[in-house]
């Protein structure tokens, strides 16, 4: 009886994640973003599919997809990456997610979070939600420098209005 209860809580929450997930256009969060231990704050909005605008507490700093391209751009320096050749192609795809998280199995991580374990393409990204609210609270993933990187998410909203102008690629000064 317990082990099929457990089922069922576990099902509801994939199938709760996966209703949330379908009905979100985009977010907007604040994270604290952990790169083997240097320790970021900012602001970002994920718009889907596969835009993101991150801006950055201190030095000046964003982060922008526009689909294709990532660009992350400070005062002293600018690099552009494929989207397609990081981790946030997938996190910023909302149908491989919706596809990933109905095929895996939900790990139950201090009855507050649920993760979901990715391989894909040679990236590993462990994706976790808020076990009550079944937001997307954070991610892990290896960075193209072989850095452990974590963001944490806080204040999520979901559906804002959004201006698109965000998503445009910066160039280089």
């Amino acid at each position: 009886f317990l082990i099929s209860l457990s089922n069922e809580v576990n099902a509801n929450n994939k199938d709760q994640i996966i209703k949330k997930l379908k009905d979100t256009l985009n977010l907007n969060f604040d994270f604290e973003q952990n790169i083997n231990g240097k320790i970021e704050f900012g602001n970002c909005t994920i718009h889907y599919p596969k835009k993101m605008f991150c801006m950055y507490s201190k030095k000046n700093k964003v982060l922008v997809s526009n689909g294709k391209s990532l660009v992350i751009k400070s005062t002293s320096s600018y690099y552009r990456y494929p989207l397609d050749k990081t981790p946030l192609n997938f996190i910023l795809d909302k149908n491989f997610l919706l596809k990933k998280i109905s095929e895996l199995k939900e790990e139950n991580i201090n009855n507050s979070l649920i993760k979901f374990t990715i391989k894909e393409d040679n990236q590993f990204i462990e994706i976790f939600f808020d076990i009550n609210d079944h937001n997307l609270i954070g991610w892990q993933t290896i960075d193209i420098y072989q850095n452990t990187a974590v963001t944490l998410l806080y204040s999520v909203k979901s559906n804002q209005v959004v201006n698109e102008k965000i998503f445009k690629v910066p160039l280089q000064n």
